[in-house]
């Protein structure tokens, strides 16, 4: 079996006006009209946004939590003990773990917000999945959100108190998860000499703190995001932090060897596109496998509403996990 094929490069119909299909313009256009009548998003209280945000007074639809979760600790930095939201296969046996850091621009989100899709990919792949309720700025600013991400990745491989199975181990995250899957990725490597990890699932992450071109170049459309967002966002993780080039804070700048193969999601009207692809490019210069998942007109973190273009794009991760465990289960019965 063939470990990893050249890269799907998007062709450059892709990111044509006229590609963006209608569902999708509609969307857009919905969550401009719903975040433009909001005066000031951004002097709004982390605490207060989060409280809104969980009550389902945000743009985003509200998840209902799953009602198998069940909820580990593991040990963090300065003994501060991490909660980590498990979903088991219901349907199926457990084939591995997804360690998954959900997004929220580092300021807000938690793990049972993700409970749908998270359940989705457990019983459709065979993943038991572990998602990170790490500590967020600004009352815990960098590195501590990336700190408790890498305890959480520690504790899944090395920690002898629970079961939770290690044959094939995945990571991911959206958005600022995409980002500490990253960073955790790395540090790994880096701190701890492991690339236990045989796969990657990246959603539309921010890896340049500093700022690509689609992220400077955005402006004021809140698409979900807008530039003052990002920037809004960082400063509150980072506070005076100076170097944002420095590969713990801004991925993309790393060395990138050692890491799984990774499948890159983004949709062409989300800001971090370049982020996307800048990152998935050195990615592959490193050796690593790449697959791509580019969805015109998609915006930030699109698969949280029930579209037809977020249902394909789920489905491909969907198949991308299975195709890698497919990989190391053959790898494994073959050595």
């Amino acid at each position: 079996m063939i470990e990893f094929a050249e890269p799907n490069w998007p062709d450059a119909a892709v990111f044509a006006e006229e590609s963006i299909p209608a569902e999708a313009r509609a969307l857009n256009a919905s969550i401009v009209e719903r975040m433009s009548a909001v005066p000031d998003r951004r002097a709004t209280p982390p605490a207060v946004a989060r409280t809104r945000r969980a009550a389902g007074q945000s743009i985003f639809p509200l998840c209902e939590p799953d009602p198998d979760a069940e909820i580990f600790l593991a040990a963090g930095p300065g003994g501060h003990d991490i909660p980590l939201r498990i979903l088991r296969p219901r349907t199926r046996p457990a084939r591995g773990t997804y360690l998954h850091i959900h997004g929220g621009g580092w300021v807000m989100g938690s793990p049972s917000e993700n409970d749908q899709r998270l359940r989705r990919i457990a019983e459709n792949t065979g993943l038991v999945t572990v998602s990170v309720d790490y500590r967020l700025a600004p009352e815990h600013r960098y590195p501590v959100p990336a700190d408790d991400c890498e305890a959480a990745a520690l504790w899944l491989l090395t920690d002898t108190s629970h079961e939770l199975p290690r044959e094939f181990l995945a990571i991911g995250g959206e958005s600022a998860g995409g980002h500490l899957a990253a960073v955790t990725l790395l540090r790994l490597r880096d701190r701890h000499g492991l690339w236990p990890f045989h796969a990657a699932n990246l959603v539309c992450g921010c890896y340049d703190l500093g700022g690509t071109p689609s992220v400077r170049n955005w402006g004021e459309e809140p698409l979900v995001l807008a530039t003052a967002d990002v920037v809004h966002s960082t400063g509150l993780l980072l506070g005076d932090v100076g170097n944002r080039r420095d590969p713990d804070i801004s991925p993309l700048y790393a060395t990138l060897d050692r890491m799984p193969p990774a499948l890159f999601t983004c949709g062409t009207k989300d800001l971090l596109i370049d982020d996307t692809m800048m990152m998935a490019l050195r990615w592959h210069a490193a050796g690593n496998g790449v697959e791509f998942g580019i969805y015109p007109g998609g915006c930030h973190v699109f698969q949280c509403w029930p579209t037809a273009q977020a249902e394909a794009s789920l489905a491909r991760m969907d198949a991308f996990l299975n195709s890698r465990i497919d990989v190391v289960t053959t790898r494994r019965e073959a050595s």
